[in-house]
């Protein structure tokens, strides 16, 4: 297989050294930086359903969904913001691509690379799903060319115009970084170096296939161990963009009892690093860790973070940093035109396949979680898998279960109550085959217990009909699931027993931490999961929500 040369750190240092050694003459007086920054765009150039969630203003015990997000409105608000000073900088945090709406996935995301370019962005830490196709696919997607099926775009793919960055993430036949492990901009002849990372945890939550050869090494030895190399190039004020989050209990500007990863990560940063713009969980917030300034926005371009740097003129460090999350809002943003104009081409290719009708709904399908943690539209599309599996000769499933990770965004009717392919497909976007295989009772079980085990949080699978358990929060890891409650067509599933399970391909290669798929024997592979989702829809006259407790929380 062909590959394209990995960039190396010899030639990453050298253009970064010519970089701070411009002739630029230096401030004399404090100089004020303004840093533009997303994370975890996933492709939706269009806005997302439902926008974002924030506290309602009028009600604070209350929430309300404001429209916002899209290329075109993203695009129009960080002009704008840049246009406040001349010293700026756009930078992201991961994830702008994979796990994408019908119009960017089908063209293996090019219009999403582009549109970045367009907006101005300038560098992006890689996130997991960057590497949902593979490392040859990632580069093809930085340098440009055909994808491996051939070019498909209204034009040559010239790759993206900004550069991915990724300190942590190693070729271990070259031993070097994949990409430059830091991007480094002067203002006024101080220099701020943008240091990006995946995070350590991305070989878990990826199909194998996609990071085979790769090393995934830890993000806060990564960013020390380049301060001081920084350092002696005269650089003092660093930035890190890292696709790795946390999960806080406020609104999106705000950080009361923030946990997770990055809380232990920006514990153990250098005290050099003054600033981390981060990622992954798809949430906002606006933090003090630490003594830094922690940030992240949101997901799908419904927020950007203006991040305001003052650089001290002598030690050419960080003195003072704030931000702001701000609302991406349609209705508060123009469309810019540029943006347009790409996403109508786009279109033009896409119709024939996005807009074909598959079915129709009586009303919305969300993907709220319940306090048990199941959804209304997990539930349904555990039961579509169990549907198109449970009748084959040789072997056909009894349960089906859904990670609620691979449910990317809720379901809604058109005004004509009909759902389109694009629309399935911006649920469930992976196209992975479903896996029908044999695990025992107690197997099963096992896998239960993982939705807690190991997980930055609960990973409740969702469950197909005639399946069913009841779990005690109270209890520790590892015996949650009440062993009498576990119930199989209404008998209790017995350890000894086999039972056919179907899943998706990248839960049976055990990812998101469910390793006992691995260990599932005579295995069978399937049709795609979208394409189960549609044959699913085209069986039903009108799919009407109606949502069960299936699984119940015991405290």
């Amino acid at each position: 297989m062909n590959r394209r040369p990995f960039v190396t750190l010899s030639v990453t240092l050298a253009v970064v050294a010519s970089l701070v050694g411009c002739a630029t003459p230096r401030a004399t007086t404090p100089v004020q930086v303004k840093v533009l920054a997303i994370n975890d765009f996933h492709g939706n150039l269009k806005p997302p359903l439902g926008g974002i969630r924030i506290r309602d203003p009028q009600n604070p015990a209350k929430t309300v969904d404001v429209p916002a997000g899209g290329a075109e409105y993203l695009a129009t608000a960080v002009h704008e913001a840049a246009a406040k000073n001349p010293n700026h900088i756009f930078v992201a945090a991961g994830d702008l691509v994979g796990a994408s709406p019908l119009l960017s996935a089908l063209f293996h995301d090019e219009p999403t690379i582009e549109a970045m370019g367009l907006m101005g962005l300038e560098a992006s830490a890689v996130g997991n799903h960057e590497f949902d196709h593979g490392i040859t696919e990632l580069q093809r997607q930085q340098h440009g060319g055909c994808a491996a099926d051939g070019c498909k775009g209204p034009k040559p793919f010239a790759g993206a115009a900004y550069q991915y960055l990724a300190a942590s993430t190693i070729d271990t036949r070259s031993g070097k970084t994949i990409f430059p492990p830091y991007y480094v901009k002067r203002f006024q002849g101080i220099p701020v170096a943008f240091i990006g990372l995946t995070l350590k945890d991305t070989p878990g939550i990826v199909m194998p296939t996609g990071v085979a050869g790769l090393e995934f090494r830890d993000e806060a030895r990564t960013v020390n161990a380049l301060v001081p190399e920084l350092q002696r190039q005269g650089i003092a004020a660093i930035v890190v963009l890292i696709h790795e989050g946390g999960m806080p209990a406020g609104d999106y500007n705000e950080c009361p009892g923030i946990s997770g990863p990055i809380v232990g990560i920006v514990g153990r940063l250098d005290k050099a690093i003054h600033v981390v713009i981060s990622g992954h969980t798809h949430r906002a917030y606006n933090c003090r860790i630490d003594g830094r300034l922690v940030t992240s926005a949101d997901k799908y371009g419904t927020l950007f973070t203006e991040i305001d740097l003052t650089l001290d003129p002598v030690s050419g460090d960080v003195s003072e940093a704030r931000a702001d999350n701000v609302i991406v809002r349609s209705d508060r943003y123009a469309r810019d035109a540029a943006q347009t104009q790409l996403i109508a081409a786009y279109e033009k290719l896409a119709a024939p396949l996005a807009e074909r009708v598959v079915g129709r709904l009586a009303a919305e399908l969300s993907r709220d979680e319940s306090p048990a943690g199941e959804m209304p539209l997990g539930q349904v599309l555990a039961d579509a898998q169990l549907a198109v599996t449970q009748a084959a000769a040789d072997g056909g499933a009894q349960i089906a279960l859904m990670n609620p990770g691979g449910v990317r965004a809720a379901l809604a009717p058109h005004a004509d109550g009909t759902v389109r392919y694009q629309d399935l497909f911006t649920v469930q976007p992976f196209y992975n085959n479903l896996v029908t295989l044999t695990l025992s009772g107690e197997q099963l079980r096992q896998v239960l217990e993982q939705q807690w085990s190991n997980q930055p949080k609960p990973r409740i699978l969702q469950v197909s009909k005639g399946f069913g358990y009841r779990w005690d929060a109270s209890r520790p890891v590892g015996p949650r699931v009440l062993a009498a409650s576990r119930l199989f067509d209404g008998a209790p599933v017995l350890p000894g027993a086999r039972y056919r399970v179907t899943v998706n391909g990248f839960l049976a290669a055990g990812g998101d931490g469910f390793g006992v798929f691995k260990d599932g024997t005579e295995r069978r592979t399937g049709m795609m999961d979208i394409d189960a989702f549609e044959v699913w829809f085209k069986q039903h006259a009108v799919v009407t929500p109606a949502a069960q407790a299936r699984i119940e929380r015991v405290n």
